[in-house]
């Protein structure tokens, strides 16, 4: 945990928003966001084939391999980018909540329990460090994670064409 540069804060140093901003950066699954774009796609390569077992079962089911092949590898396809998406759902909500924790002047906060919230308002030091990393940080991850969801829209939109050519 980094120590809060404010001598007189009283949010706990877990409740502070650069410290959740480090825990979460640094956690196995949200830091493959900051990871390069090739690295990042690999990542979410393994999720979505990770997934096509489940996803190829079910779309077997449905479209027997043997006798629609096409339909088959599309259903699948799109049944395993559930997997993906999920993942990227968590990790946009995940990047999400920390940006408005770190960009927000008030800070909500409890002392010891559920029952006993309270807010403090970020000096403007704290507020302007807070909001240089939501730009310089935070900003090009959920760009990135917006850039996925797109993505994967887009593919889906193929994939629909595709099916209907089929």
């Amino acid at each position: 945990m980094i120590k809060s540069s404010v001598s007189n804060c009283p949010v706990p140093s877990e409740q502070q928003p650069l410290n959740e901003y480090e825990e979460l950066k640094s956690s196995w699954l949200f830091r493959d966001c900051t990871l390069d774009w090739r690295e990042y796609i690999t990542k979410l390569t393994w999720i979505w084939g990770v997934s096509w077992p489940i996803a190829g079962a079910v779309a077997a089911v449905s479209f027997p391999p043997h006798k629609q092949i096409a339909h088959f590898l599309l259903c699948g396809a799109a049944g395993a980018s559930l997997g993906v998406i999920l993942i990227l759902l968590r990790l946009y909500l995940g990047w999400s909540y920390v940006q408005h924790r770190l960009a927000s002047p008030i800070i909500f906060y409890e002392e010891s329990g559920w029952y006993d919230g309270q807010t403090w308002t970020k000096p403007q030091e704290v507020l302007t460090r807070d909001r240089l990393i939501v730009t310089y940080q935070i900003k090009p991850i959920i760009q990135r994670l917006q850039i996925s969801f797109a993505s994967l829209a887009v593919l889906f939109v193929a994939g629909t064409i595709v099916w209907h050519l089929v």
